[in-house]
C-alpha cells in the first residue's frame, strides 16, 4: 500500500484541540470554491470576486497557513476569470488563455517552491511506482466509457456546437492541441494544486468535493453544458481519488487524455459526419 502523505497525515492525526480550526477552515474553503462556482459557471464576476476576497479574509483570522494556500488557488482562479474560457482555437485566444493558465500553475509552484519552501505543490510524473493491474485495466475501461458516452452527450443534446468545426488539416491539429493541453491543464491545477491545498486543511473527502466544484464549473464555462455535470463532477471526484492513492500525475493525466481523445474523435465526426463513423447514438 502506497504511504499517506506527511501533509495529509498531519491533517487525520490531528488532536481535539486542532479540530475547531480544522471544521473553521472549512468554511473559507467552501467560500473559495462557491467563488469558482460564480466566477466559471454563473459568469458573475463581481459576486465572484467579493466572495473570494471575504475568503482570503476569514482565512486570515483562522490561520497564516490556510490563507496563503487559498490565496494561492485564487491566484489561479483570477488568473483565469480575467481571459475569455471559451473553444476558440485561434492563435490569438490559444495565446491569451495559455498564458493565463501558465500563471495559474506557474505561480502556486513558484510561491511553493521558492518562497514558502514547503513544496506543497508537486507534479509527480516518475512515483517509482509500477501501474497495478486494476489501475493497467481501467485504462482501456476509460476508452470504452468514453466511446459509450461522449457520442450520445455531445450529438443529442448539440453541445458539440460550442466547438468549432474543422475539417482542414491545420483545424483539426489544433483542436487535438487544444483539447491534450486543456485535459493536461485541469490535472496540474484543480488537482495537482487546488486539491492537494486544500487537503492540507481539510479531510480528503471535504478537499475532494470542493475542488470538483472548481472543475465543474471551470469546464461549464467552456461549453460543456446540458448534463455535462452529472459526470464531469463525478469524474472530477475520481481523478483526485486516484491521485490520492496513486500519488502519480503520469496516471491521472493518462486516463484524462484518453477521455479526450475520445471527445476529439466526436467532435470531427460530428462536425463532418461521413468521417469517423463509428459512433453509437
Amino acid at each position: 500500500m502506497r504511504q499517506q502523505s506527511a501533509a495529509q497525515a498531519q491533517v487525520h492525526d490531528a488532536g481535539p484541540a486542532d479540530l475547531p480550526r480544522a471544521s473553521l477552515s472549512l468554511i473559507p474553503a467552501v467560500m473559495v470554491s462557491a467563488s469558482g462556482f460564480l466566477l466559471f459557471a454563473r459568469e458573475d464576476r463581481l459576486p465572484g470576486f467579493l466572495l473570494l476576497a471575504a475568503a482570503l479574509v476569514l482565512a486570515g483570522i483562522i490561520s497564516r497557513r490556510l490563507v496563503i494556500d487559498l490565496a494561492l488557488i485564487a491566484v489561479g482562479l483570477t488568473a483565469m476569470s480575467l481571459v475569455p474560457i471559451t473553444t476558440d482555437i485561434s492563435t490569438e485566444h490559444m495565446a491569451v488563455m495559455g498564458t493565463a493558465m501558465i500563471l495559474a500553475v506557474g505561480i502556486p509552484y513558484a510561491v511553493s517552491r521558492f518562497v514558502t519552501r514547503d513544496h506543497a505543490i508537486r507534479f509527480p510524473v516518475r512515483t517509482g511506482q509500477p501501474w497495478t493491474r486494476a489501475e493497467k485495466w481501467y485504462l482501456p475501461a476509460v476508452l470504452l466509457i468514453g466511446y459509450a458516452l461522449m457520442p450520445v452527450y455531445m450529438i443529442r443534446t448539440g453541445v458539440y456546437n460550442n466547438w468549432p468545426a474543422v475539417s482542414d488539416p491545420e483545424g483539426i491539429a489544433r483542436l487535438f492541441l487544444g483539447t491534450n493541453v486543456l485535459g493536461i491543464w485541469d490535472e496540474l491545477f484543480f488537482i495537482c494544486t487546488a486539491f492537494t491545498l486544500l487537503r492540507r486543511h481539510l479531510p480528503d473527502w471535504q478537499a475532494n468535493l470542493l475542488q470538483a466544484v472548481l472543475f465543474t464549473s471551470f469546464l461549464w464555462e467552456l461549453g460543456f453544458h446540458s448534463w455535462a455535470p452529472f459526470f464531469i463532477f463525478p469524474f472530477a471526484l475520481l481523478q483526485a481519488r486516484l491521485f490520492t492513492i496513486t500519488k502519480s500525475l503520469s496516471y491521472i493525466v493518462s486516463v484524462h487524455l484518453l477521455f479526450d481523445f475520445v471527445l476529439f474523435l466526436v467532435l470531427i465526426h460530428a462536425h463532418n459526419r461521413e468521417w469517423i463513423d463509428i459512433f453509437l447514438y
